[in-house]
């Protein structure tokens, strides 16, 4: 009897996760959806070009966003530190400068918001809403003056590095090849620049940052850490994924980590796989010491496709990731126009709502999904606020 009793609720269940499936267009159309990383002004707006309309390259534009259900943006500041070793501050500044151009240009689409209070006030006027995070501690040029400009002008996070190590803080591709210990994480000056953070009640982003970086912010913050963009190290072995010692302790502090789109991060056989075909396609006259984005580029659509990781790679870090920090702690930062390639059926942003109709076939309810697709971020921001 109780053997009958388990597999009616099973199948109950199974029955249930199957009409979600189904309905996951409306589902998805009710649940606050939020991107918590996003490199469409680098790739895009900065160059130029209106994403108003709908566009020819890149992953994302308004059009886009809208099919997708995105009704958060985080727009992503970013400056290269090797080219931009001066002025990378007004650099930001530019780049903020053309998202408010193109937020004027399509002021009935979209709305910059600078606090969580903005946000629930756009959403009721169905207009996208856009944030702003700065990826990259470069671009405050070492100064707490800069770091509060760019908060008033409306970042919301500070990425504190990205692939090089800053004066005072180390990065995560720098720590994980040959470096001194002492070298390692947060200076005095960086200390400071956390707790200014804090002051804000602007996030402490640690996607990028170096072990020894993640553990010092984590010893000084009284808030809630994003990793807006990474993944599970446990899954994919690769430097900007976060070890199980990371994911317990980012737990402990109440923060969110944001999965990361990019096929690398998800699947540890991508560059191999990659490679393959590139070399299946070019043979001998192809060059493999290039760059997996130039490698990507050169092959065709179809072959490129066949180098995307599988969705359920995604799916795999998502329920890893929820089996660690638990299901609070997990949100969404797809890198889109930031990476060369994303899973399988997740072309761009218009694809949002196949991920919502997976995550229902794995067996989330419609409140794991809610949670995974935007309140988490939405709730750690206001935590940061207050």
């Amino acid at each position: 009897m109780i053997k009958s009793l388990l597999l009616l609720g099973l199948a109950m269940t199974t029955l249930s996760n199957v009409g979600y499936s189904q309905g996951y267009k409306q589902i998805h159309q009710d649940l606050v959806v939020v991107d918590g990383h996003n490199d469409v002004i680098y790739e895009s707006i900065f160059q130029g070009k209106d994403i108003g309309q709908r566009i020819s390259t890149g992953a994302t534009d308004l059009p886009r966003l809208r099919e997708g259900g995105v009704d958060v943006q985080v727009f992503a500041v970013w400056s290269d530190d090797a080219k931009w070793k001066s002025g990378a501050f007004k650099h930001a500044n530019d780049q903020i400068d053309a998202l408010e151009k193109m937020i004027a240009a399509n002021a009935d689409k979209i709305s910059l918001a600078k606090s969580s209070g903005d946000i629930d006030a756009i959403l009721k006027t169905g207009k996208i809403v856009a944030l702003i995070g700065v990826e990259g501690g470069n671009m405050i040029e070492g100064s707490v003056d800069h770091l509060v400009r760019l908060h008033e002008r409306g970042a919301k996070y500070l990425t504190l590095t990205w692939n090089y190590n800053l004066p005072w803080a180390s990065c995560a591709a720098m720590e994980s090849g040959d470096m001194r210990s002492k070298d390692k994480g947060l200076t005095a000056q960086g200390r400071a620049i956390i707790r200014k953070m804090n002051e804000l009640g602007m996030m402490i982003d640690l996607s990028h940052g170096g072990e020894q970086t993640f553990y010092d912010v984590l010893s000084i913050t009284t808030k809630p850490i994003l990793v807006s963009h990474s993944n599970a190290y446990g899954l994919c072995p690769h430097f900007r994924n976060l070890k199980d010692e990371q994911l317990e302790a980012l737990k402990k502090n109440g923060g969110v980590v944001g999965v990361n789109f990019y096929s690398g991060f998800l699947d540890p056989a991508y560059e191999t796989r990659l490679k393959g075909l590139y070399t299946s396609k070019f043979g001998d006259t192809g060059d493999t010491k290039m760059s997996t984005w130039a490698m990507y580029e050169k092959l065709p659509k179809e072959l490129q496709q066949q180098a995307d990781a599988p969705l359920s790679k995604l799916l795999d870090h998502i329920d890893y990731l929820v089996k660690k920090v638990g299901i609070d702690h997990v949100a969404v930062g797809s890198d889109f126009d930031g990476i060369e390639s994303s899973p399988q059926g997740l072309e761009d942003v218009s694809k949002f709502p196949l991920l919502t109709k997976a995550l229902l076939e794995r067996g989330y309810t419609k409140t794991d999904v809610a949670k995974i697709m935007g309140q988490n971020f939405l709730r750690i921001l206001k935590e940061n606020e207050g």
